[in-house]
């Protein structure tokens, strides 16, 4: 299983975005992050891979100044690869 997440410092910012983008209909969940992916606030939002073009629109359209970067999930056979996305 492969996914996207956007990860924040900001508590406060993740769940912004997570609401933004479940109102312009696009699925999104709150997980907690992965320490492979650096200093965070603790939670992230989870979308689909396939939907990180509307989540990046998303991020310009507002002020996010705690938003700390995008991480592809891949998870097989109980191992977790955490990678950043650029």
């Amino acid at each position: 299983m492969t996914f996207c997440i956007a990860v924040f410092r900001s508590r406060n910012e993740t769940l912004y975005l997570a609401n933004m983008l479940k109102s312009l209909g696009v699925q999104t969940g709150i997980i907690n992050t992965p320490k492979e992916a650096g200093q965070a606030c603790g939670i992230s939002v989870r979308f689909d891979e396939r939907l990180l073009f509307k989540v990046k629109q998303c991020l310009s359209s507002k002020p996010f100044r705690a938003f700390a970067g995008f991480y592809r999930i891949t998870q097989t056979s109980g191992r977790i690869k955490v990678e950043r996305i650029v």
